[in-house]
């Protein structure tokens, strides 16, 4: 199934027309993460993730870097994604790779302009794997919102796991204001579903970010993170040139 997944990911980018692009004044997105861990009758931390994005007529490409000073863990990983044109879609494949073996990939499919419904899946094999987002990568993706003539958005985003964990979900509704000055404001919330040590929990978590022109601030509160027994409290910051 991995490989079958793989191989599709890699025709739709040979074969898809690609979505027209302009050319970014910023094309580089640098952002630095200092994520703290408590809470589950385990030793608090603080861990540190950088994330280097490029975006060009080829895509997103990005490598970062996460380390755990606690658990004596660090890892490297590279990434791609682009979204193609297909009739009245767009599709965007995804490819992951990391130290310590992991290899992933995803590929979702939206369809609509100012309502638009989506859906997607995602594939690893099951190594290890710290991403920006903390939602399942083993998982199907439903998402359908609005957006407006003025780049104000609101979206649904529902991620469930259906490989190891199929009783986790994610429940995402996100607004994303502009504001003067290429400003805007992001709030993300986050209601959480599923089995830790045996137990069933529901939690609630947020995102609130702001954006200027060419920097960036986000600050996240992630209860039971990946269905752990840990909270983590996030901020994230960086810069676009």
């Amino acid at each position: 199934m991995r490989a079958f997944v793989l191989s599709t990911f890699l025709a739709l980018s040979a074969a898809l027309p690609a979505t027209a692009q302009e050319p970014s004044p910023t094309p580089f997105k640098f952002t630095t993460g200092l994520y703290h861990l408590s809470g589950g009758g385990l030793p608090s931390e603080w861990t540190l993730d950088l994330n280097l994005r490029y975006t060009s007529s080829w895509g997103n490409a990005w490598v970062g870097w996460f380390r755990a000073p606690h658990e004596d863990m660090q890892q490297a990983r590279a990434g791609w994604d682009r979204t193609f044109t297909l009739g009245v879609l767009q599709v965007q494949p995804s490819l992951q790779i990391a130290s310590g073996g992991f290899r992933g990939g995803s590929l979702y499919a939206e369809a609509g302009d100012d309502w638009y419904l989506g859906a997607g899946l995602g594939r690893t094999n099951l190594r290890p794997y710290v991403n920006l987002n903390f939602d399942p990568n083993d998982a199907w993706t439903l998402a359908a919102g609005r957006r407006w003539a003025d780049h104000q958005s609101l979206g649904l985003l529902l991620v469930g796991d259906n490989r190891q964990n199929p009783d986790q979900r994610h429940l995402h509704l996100v607004w994303r204001k502009p504001l003067a000055g290429d400003q805007r404001l992001t709030l993300d919330l986050l209601a959480k579903r599923g089995l830790v040590d045996g137990t069933l929990v529901r939690r609630l978590g947020a995102t609130v970010g702001y954006d200027w022109a060419h920097h960036f601030v986000r600050l996240a509160w992630d209860p039971k993170v990946n269905f752990s027994p840990q909270d983590m409290l996030r901020l994230s910051g960086g810069l676009r040139f």
